[in-house]
């Protein structure tokens, strides 16, 4: 029947909104709720380590669009990302996009003489099964959980500086924005996923040229220097989002990441938006999932890491 054909074509720049729409529709299932903003889209398909030519697909289900997946490659040697996202009940689209992500790593994989590892991150309960994965050799290798706050301007004030403690943002320095750069290189290195990254890089991974930098702060203590950083954004229309709390090694253990949610959550009540949201990986060794619950945070949807080993010759 016609209405059970099945293609599958590259993605465009002129998809973006029919890709918006998907993936919130995918949120829908997922989450209760959508999630995903047009600008979050564009910035993946305008990637400058992918090329939507080979990297990207769209699959469509008797003309409409019913799945899409991208491929990257900026994680570090021998790994390659990926985002599968199908709408419930087209597992042979997911198997499509599977296979097409998986084909594509390998290519990658062979053009840098080494074997590889595709990583995929899922919701705990994605809009499709499974099996598919487990049953072409994928893994689970961790949890990450997105948490949510909140906000109330009259109960979220700003916290009284402790210890001599100074925040400065980097709305104006191009260079206290590569110093936080180099903060979150250090305190995020032995963090599980964490990917080396020159300043550039960064800002591509980030999507750092539309970000506002009045919300990336640096801590500072006299005669410590910079000891911690906090990056922040606020172009989702659903909730602020923190990036990142990274706090050097041998500041921690003094209430710096404390202080630091709770400016978040200050400075995010005083610009009106009312839940404020982050990641954080639940074997993190340093207590940063108790942190978060201690300071209200509650657990807003889970998302698994998948990873399937490649060999360049399949």
């Amino acid at each position: 029947m016609a209405n059970d054909t099945l293609t599958v074509r590259p993605a465009g720049p002129g998809d973006a909104q029919d890709i918006c729409a998907l993936l919130n529709a995918v949120d829908l299932v997922e989450i209760g709720r959508p999630e995903t903003d047009l600008g979050s889209v564009e910035a993946d398909l305008n990637r400058p380590d992918v090329d939507l030519a080979t990297d990207s697909w769209l699959a469509f289900q008797g003309g409409r669009l019913v799945g899409y997946a991208l491929v990257w490659a900026d994680s570090g040697p021998g790994l390659i990302d990926g985002d599968p996202y199908v709408l419930p009940g087209h597992d042979r689209a997911a198997l499509a996009l599977l296979s097409r992500m998986e084909d594509r790593a390998r290519r990658m994989a062979s053009a840098a003489g080494r074997g590889a590892r595709l990583r995929v991150q899922l919701n705990v309960r994605p809009s499709f099964g499974l099996g598919l994965l487990t049953g072409r050799g994928y893994r689970s290798v961790r949890r990450y959980q997105v948490m949510t706050r909140p906000l109330s301007p009259a109960a979220d004030l700003p916290p009284a500086p402790a210890g001599g403690l100074v925040l400065r943002d980097c709305a104006a320095d191009e260079a206290d924005r590569r110093r936080a750069h180099a903060l979150v290189e250090e305190t995020f290195a032995a963090h599980f996923g964490h990917a080396h990254r020159t300043y550039e890089a960064w800002l591509d991974h980030i999507d750092g040229r539309r970000l506002d930098w009045s919300l990336v702060w640096i801590a500072s203590l006299p005669g410590g220097g910079d000891t911690a950083v906090l990056v922040t954004r606020d172009d989702r229309t659903s909730m602020g989002w923190i990036s990142h709390i990274g706090v050097r090694q041998e500041a921690r253990g003094r209430g710096i990441g404390a202080h630091l949610l709770r400016h978040g959550f200050a400075a995010y009540a005083a610009r009106g938006r009312d839940t404020l949201g982050l990641g954080v990986d639940t074997l993190n060794e340093t207590g940063a999932l108790a942190l978060y619950e201690a300071h209200g945070m509650a657990l807003h949807y889970a998302v698994d890491t998948w990873e399937l080993m490649l060999h360049p010759q399949g």
